[in-house]
């Protein structure tokens, strides 16, 4: 079974959009595991990983095959440890051999979401 793993932070609306769509997605792709977990607490990634997130500066969604299309913010101390920055450090140690990131925009409406997610699923 294809698993893919969803990033997101309920808290936050303009980091959430990826855990609100879940629902339809799984309904939508019954045969994915959709798994919802914190990059920077879980290091139990498989070598071959499909993410959905929020991408900052995007306009639509865009799917990514490297880890080098996007800036590194400044970084200060460990508050500043992200998703990016932690997915970087295990492709650096070989935990992460091929990653797929579909990205979203975190102003984009949920159904507009679903549908553009939809083909590259």
């Amino acid at each position: 079974m294809q698993k893919i793993f969803v990033f997101g932070n309920e808290d936050l609306k303009m980091d959430s959009l990826p855990l609100r769509i879940l629902p339809k997605l799984k309904d939508k792709f019954p045969d994915i595991e959709f798994k919802t977990i914190d990059p920077n607490e879980d290091f139990d990634f498989p070598e071959e990983m499909v993410v959905i997130d929020i991408v900052v500066g995007i306009k639509d969604v865009t799917v990514f095959d490297s880890l080098d299309k996007f800036s590194t913010p400044p970084r200060v101390g460990m508050h500043d440890f992200d998703a990016l920055t932690n997915l970087r450090l295990l492709w650096k140690l070989g935990k992460i051999k091929i990653i797929k990131i579909i990205a979203v925009p975190p102003e984009m409406d949920e159904s507009d979401a679903l549908e553009k997610i939809h083909p590259v699923i």
